[in-house]
């Protein structure tokens, strides 16, 4: 059982729209905290009352410059850390969030063309030491991730992008994992929903002699 004399962990989900990292958060949250771990999920971006109304300019029309989208993403998750990420981990508890940095990295990064340097300099300064210390990437293909997305309802400005671009999403969330083997752990989404939440557990169980 996790106390407040150890800071928790932070495990972020990542991959494509509709690759399901949302319903495996929960089924992460549980799985922790029927062993005893404190445990908050949040999702990005959002998280706090200040992330969550950015979240909804973001999600909207998209800012003339990419500069301005990066920069308030950069806001949004600068304000969920310090709101909600960081004293949870520093009471002891675990943190489960839906997408963080590697998502900033691939649509704002490799696909929107900001520079590596100023997201490597504005990580520095806004989320270290909070990085993640487990992220999981949940990997399917694009056709499939866009019937998902369709099913549950509005699709974001990111959904509605076409499937050429989702599969640049998914090769860089493909890429992003294989650069850091010992922090990120690929996974089939693919797979039954019960399944992959049984690898998830199998991985963190194993990794943090979580059993039971």
């Amino acid at each position: 059982m996790s106390s407040t004399s150890e800071r928790g962990k932070l495990v972020t989900l990542e991959g494509g729209e509709g690759s399901g990292k949302s319903t495996q958060a929960v089924h992460l949250a549980r799985f922790l905290r029927e062993r005893g771990v404190g445990t908050v999920t949040t999702r990005e971006p959002g998280g706090v009352p200040f992330s969550e109304k950015l979240r909804e300019l973001i999600l909207g029309t998209p800012p003339a410059s990419a500069n301005t989208e990066f920069l308030m993403f950069a806001a949004a998750r600068s304000e969920h850390i310090a709101g909600l990420i960081e004293p949870a981990l520093l009471a002891g508890k675990w943190v489960v969030c839906d997408r963080y940095i590697d998502s900033t990295r691939v649509y704002q990064g490799m696909l929107g063309g900001i520079e590596p340097a100023l997201i490597e300099a504005t990580e520095t300064y806004t989320v270290a030491p909070f990085l993640p210390d487990l992220t999981i990437v949940l990997d399917v293909v694009p056709r499939l991730g866009l019937e998902r997305a369709k099913a549950r309802g509005e699709l974001s400005r990111y959904d509605a992008a076409d499937e050429a671009y989702h599969e640049k999403v998914r090769r860089g969330f493909l890429d992003i994992a294989a650069r850091e083997p010992e922090r990120c752990v690929v996974i089939d989404g693919h797979e039954g929903e019960m399944e992959i939440a049984g690898q998830i557990a199998g991985i963190i169980g194993r990794r943090y002699s979580l059993s039971g």
